[in-house]
């Protein structure tokens, strides 16, 4: 398994206010980062791997979803969690 409960809380740890505060935006975000990248790199080497892909644009769109709303309510944490994780529009 690639996402262990240890990564996870060092990724709520790092990005969310606590281990245990799973539902901070900026947590997500950064799980669904996390995610994504390595979806990314499992289909450079499985090009035809079709559900691998469908998930993968999914996560994109949650993130997506997240991102407008942090955007809307604390511009501040949006520019903050964009310039951390190295997003880009």
């Amino acid at each position: 398994m690639y996402l262990s409960s240890e990564k996870k809380a060092e990724i709520f740890e790092k990005y969310g206010k606590s281990a245990t505060n799973t539902g901070s935006p900026e947590g997500q975000i950064a799980l669904f980062t996390y995610r994504i990248k390595h979806l990314t790199e499992h289909l450079k080497k499985n090009k035809k791997d079709l559900f691998t892909q469908h998930s993968l644009i999914r996560l994109v769109g949650k993130r997506r979803k997240l991102l407008d709303y942090l955007k809307r309510k604390d511009i501040e944490r949006y520019r903050a969690i964009i310039k951390e994780l190295g997003l880009r529009k």
